[in-house]
Order: C-alpha cells, then sequence, then structure tokens
C-alpha cells in the first residue's frame, strides 16, 4: 500500500513536488526508534543499502536533513526529531484506523511481543491470543516466557510491547496494571501426608523435604521477605531455577514445595495437588506492564485490551486465585 502523493500547489513558482511514499516513512519511523541503520533495516527486513536509499529520499523530497550519521552513531536532527514525532503520531493514526476497518483488519501483517513468566502463560494467554488471530490472522504473536527478572528488562528495553509479571509496580518508568492476586500453596503427591488437609502452615511444610526456586528468582525473593520473621521457616533441600522444573522433582516424589496458584495444574491432575499455605498467607499480584508515557502500536494495544477484557475468565480446571480491581 502506498501513500499518496505529497504536493505542494503546482501553480506556486517556488513550489516542487514532494514525492515520498509510505515505506519511506517507516523507514524513518524505524531508525529514529532504533537510533542504527543496521537494526531499523533489519526490523522492516532491508538490505542496509536499501534502506539507506530510503531515507536518503525522503531527505532529498524534503529538502532537510533528517539524521546525523557517523560510522559509529545515528541521531536526529532539530527538523528530524519534530517530524519524528509527527510521523509516528500519523503512522499510529493510520494503524488504528485500519484495524478497525474489518477486512482490512483480517488482511494487517505485523508482529506483537508479550513477555510472560511463565506461570501466567497458561492462565492468561491461550483463550485470547486464539481470539486475537481470529480477528488479525495475520499479525504473529510472539511470547517470551521468562523470570520475572527478565520480563521487566524486556518490556523496559523495549524488547517486548507489553508484558504479563508479579514484579515491576515500583518502577518509575513501568506502568502496572494489576489484574489479580495469587496465593502461594504447597505442591505435594496425592499420595503424601499433606495431600488431604485443608491448609498446612509453613512450619509444617518445613517438617518435610522442602524444595524451592532458587534466590535469583523474583518468587523465591517474595517467599523470603514473607517470611523473615516466621520462626521455623522451611529450609530448602533442593532448588531448581523454574516452577515447572520444581513441580517435575515434586511428581517424581522428591518432596514438597511452595509455588503460586496459577502454576499448579488443574484440579484433576493425577498426581498433584495443592493445599493453602497459612501462618502467614503469602500473596503475589499479577498485572499487565508496559513502559510508562510509551504508547503501544495499534496490534499491541489490541491484544492488551483484550487480556484486560478477559482477566476474569480461566480454564475450567484451573485453580481459582483471587480477583482484584483493575485499578491502581
Amino acid at each position: 500500500m502506498h501513500m499518496a502523493q505529497w504536493m505542494v500547489d503546482h501553480h506556486d513558482p517556488c513550489a516542487m513536488n514532494i514525492k515520498f511514499d509510505l515505506a519511506d516513512i517507516q523507514a524513518f519511523a524505524a531508525v529514529a526508534e532504533l537510533q542504527s541503520f543496521r537494526a531499523a533495516a533489519e526490523s522492516i527486513h532491508l538490505s542496509q543499502p536499501a534502506f539507506s536509499r530510503r531515507i536518503e529520499k525522503l531527505e532529498e523530497a524534503l529538502g532537510v536533513r533528517l539524521l546525523d550519521r557517523t560510522t559509529r552513531r545515528v541521531t536526529l536532527t532539530a527538523v528530524g526529531r519534530d517530524f519524528a514525532r509527527k510521523t509516528q503520531q500519523w503512522l499510529d493514526d493510520l494503524d488504528g484506523m485500519l484495524m478497525g476497518l474489518g477486512d482490512v483488519a483480517a488482511r494487517r501483517m505485523g508482529e506483537v511481543t508479550i513477555a510472560c513468566v511463565p506461570s501466567a502463560v497458561y492462565y492468561f494467554l491461550p483463550q485470547v491470543v486464539k481470539r486475537y488471530h481470529e480477528r488479525f490472522p495475520r499479525i504473529r504473536v510472539k511470547v517470551h516466557d521468562a523470570s520475572a527478572n527478565e520480563v521487566l528488562v524486556a518490556v523496559a528495553q523495549g524488547d517486548a510491547d507489553f508484558g504479563l509479571n508479579f514484579i515491576g509496580s515500583q518502577e518509575a518508568e513501568i506502568e502496572f496494571k494489576p489484574v489479580l492476586a495469587e496465593r502461594f500453596v504447597a505442591a505435594c503427591r496425592r499420595d503424601h501426608a499433606l495431600a488431604r488437609r485443608k491448609k498446612v502452615t509453613w512450619a509444617e511444610l518445613g517438617r518435610h523435604d522442602f524444595m524451592s526456586v532458587g534466590k535469583t528468582s523474583g518468587n523465591r525473593l517474595l517467599m523470603d521477605l514473607a517470611l523473615a520473621n516466621v520462626p521455623d521457616r522451611p529450609q530448602c533441600l533442593y532448588e531448581a531455577k523454574h516452577v515447572t522444573t520444581l513441580l517435575g522433582l515434586v511428581e517424581a516424589g522428591l518432596g514438597v514445595a511452595a509455588v503460586p496458584s496459577l502454576a499448579m495444574p488443574g484440579r484433576d491432575h493425577p498426581t498433584l495437588v495443592s493445599i493453602p499455605l497459612v501462618e502467614p498467607v503469602v500473596t503475589r499480584q499479577m498485572g499487565l506492564i508496559k513502559r510508562r508515557g510509551k504508547s503501544l502500536s495499534p496490534a499491541a494495544q489490541q491484544l492488551y485490551d483484550l487480556l484486560v477484557a478477559t482477566r476474569s475468565a480461566r480454564p475450567r480446571s484451573a485453580p481459582a486465585p483471587q480477583k482484584i480491581q483493575s485499578g491502581r
């Protein structure tokens, strides 16, 4: 699709034709965002020479220099900064208009990247991504499942459009939209001595072979802070990096573990069972995170809005977390 030719009044003897198309604008927006010709060229799937020609064409058409280039860096000129703001707003408006046009929306191409802690993937994403794909079948959705710290960094650095995480509410550069609170539960086998209990204390859990995620995990930090003054707190016999690995060790009969309720399989699981942990009740707050003051692309905003709208829906077999209001 090409932008209509931009022209000034040809009856004006001082006027000149300004000829460039949407691809040139998109190339400039990419380099203005990434401040690297190589990264910008890769982002729109062009060779660097072809990308450079697009920028040169745009500058020649406008009769101004938009970028200052050296062998090591690319910076926007004063005119370039102003033009970047205006073109980004124009591209967002155009994209938003196209996303809302039924048949046109179904033909839209693009990519959305969401960073997410693994325990939230099962709960939030499948139904939402399915609905999103039905509406925008040609937009690729990339799920970057990683630790809480890695999710936060991916969003803060712009490697992901937005994220699902339980940390970030205290970060000045991050907007955190709470969606639910979930408690930690004891995970054990159905044939374990604790399996039929209605609840279990942390001290009681510690009397069994106890396993936990490692100290680099956000979940471990949360638990350590919550249990700092708890006498007879559980001491780890085994540690694993990921909660999913931990549950595998529990299922193999190596011991018990404390995990977020979202990480547990459904109640009909043949081997694993969860028991609410008390004294104290430890919870974590899950939320959507994005860069503060940075608008999402229309494609990313559509997926973000779907997640907000369906935050109370969950798979039938999943454990029920505690719903909270979505405001800050």
